[in-house]
């Protein structure tokens, strides 16, 4: 099939790597979302960056991660709590 799409548009259709993991849950404190790490600028953003400004974030991504982890099975711990005492 012949196309009149330059090779930057055709790269443009190309799905963008995303650390996504459908688990959508921000963290007021931090600002962070629990399921990927990413603030929600970085969410909202993220088709629009640079391969570049994407891979500075992915590096930054694995140093959120633990305290998020922690925060998530506290709240899940708490939730599991109050659900008992009913």
């Amino acid at each position: 099939m012949a196309t009149n799409m330059t090779p930057e548009e055709i790269a443009a259709l190309e799905p963008v790597e995303s650390p996504c993991v459908l688990i959508c849950s921000m963290d007021r404190e931090s600002g962070f979302c629990f399921g990927c790490g990413r603030t929600t600028d970085e969410i909202a953003y993220w088709g629009l960056r640079s391969k570049e400004e994407r891979d500075v974030i992915m590096a930054e991504l694995p140093a959120r991660m633990p305290e998020l982890k922690a925060k998530l099975e506290e709240r899940r711990k708490k939730r599991r709590t109050n659900r008992r005492r009913k």
